[in-house]
């Protein structure tokens, strides 16, 4: 049940649509342009760099913050599992974000949700996935290449970290955070598998991440 709970936290911050409520102020529904999908890549290719990371910075904290609400609420009576509890809460706001109800489920693909998530469970994680993400995202302008490397580091290195016993588990514990790390990580392949299918066949479109209005 308190898995459940923490879930709920974490989706209800999630609902907070960063690039969504950004464009409405602006006159124009993000998911009505470009790729079509409410996050920080596309509303870089709208409106600029400086835009895209105010985006990015909302999605991140909404997820970092549930967890971190998690952690507070929970943390004293769960402390044995509060790692994978936040988790859980981080999850939620990742789910939210890809499919928020009132926007007919159609929300963007979790990268900036799940990094601050990752900041929520274990920061080096974070560190880790956003080192990765820039070695590939700049030199190739794949910014989905470098999601997809950084969520497939995230998902190795807490795999590794429960081995070595940097995560403070039992072993059933370490076998649903893995789990739980897998799902989201097959989440995010699955929202970029028209982006994956693209840069099989050479016809990914290249982003520069320091990309100004027009």
């Amino acid at each position: 049940m308190i898995r459940i709970v923490c879930f709920g936290i974490g989706y209800l911050f999630g609902l907070f649509q960063t690039s969504y409520i950004i464009g409405i102020l602006h006159g124009f529904d993000i998911r009505n342009f470009g790729s079509g999908n409410a996050g920080t890549t596309n509303m870089i290719r709208k409106m600029g760099t400086k835009w895209g990371l105010i985006t990015f910075a909302g999605d991140f904290l909404k997820s970092f913050l549930a967890a971190c609400v998690v952690g507070w609420l929970f943390g004293a009576r769960y402390a044995d599992c509060i790692l994978l509890l936040r988790l859980y809460a981080g999850a939620g706001a990742v789910v939210a974000h890809d499919f928020p109800f009132y926007m007919n489920f159609k929300g963007g693909k979790g990268v900036a949700a799940s990094a601050g998530m990752a900041m929520g469970f274990r920061p080096i994680l974070l560190a880790i996935g956003l080192a990765i993400f820039l070695g590939v995202a700049i030199p190739t302008k794949y910014v989905s290449a470098g999601s997809l490397a950084c969520y497939a580091a995230f998902f190795i290195g807490t795999v590794v970290m429960g081995l070595t016993g940097q995560l403070h588990m039992t072993q059933a514990l370490l076998i649903e955070t893995d789990i739980l790390a897998f799902l989201l990580t097959a989440l995010c392949w699955w929202k970029h598998r028209e982006n994956i299918v693209r840069l099989m066949n050479g016809t990914e479109r290249k982003t520069s991440l320091f990309h100004k209005k027009g």
